[in-house]
């Protein structure tokens, strides 16, 4: 009986190809700088910049899950709201989740949690 070994993937494999994903989101999403660093986990705009330009030698775990949520957050709302999609994380929102506040002023609370929130609100709409 043969087994399959799986190839365990390379922080470094994925940060090139992650980073260009979220910065093509984050133009649809009409992100500012400040959203951009507050979904990502940065406080500093200089490292905003490099990861920008592709000078990071590889994305932290912490990133790497930031960037994966918001991917699963587009891809979600590309199924469930294809004419909307990009608005739609700006649009106040009454379910409870958001209090009456967008699921983007959720996405830029700093924390982690609050990706995973927004996510599982999206996965769930989808059934």
């Amino acid at each position: 009986m043969a087994t399959a070994v799986a190839k365990t993937i390379d922080r470094k494999d994925l940060t090139g190809p992650a980073l260009r994903t979220f910065f093509k989101i984050a133009d649809a999403w009409k992100l500012n700088e400040g959203e951009q660093m507050a979904i990502l986990g940065l406080d500093s705009r200089s490292t905003l910049q490099n990861w920008k330009r592709g000078t990071v030698a590889a994305l932290s775990k912490d990133a790497l899950e930031r960037i994966s949520y918001v991917m699963g957050i587009y891809k979600g709302l590309q199924i469930l709201v294809p004419q909307t999609a990009d608005e739609w994380v700006r649009k106040p929102n009454k379910a409870k989740s958001f209090a009456g506040k967008s699921a983007l002023d959720r996405m830029i609370s700093g924390n982690v949690s609050d990706l995973y929130v927004v996510r599982q609100y999206i996965d769930g709409q989808r059934g």
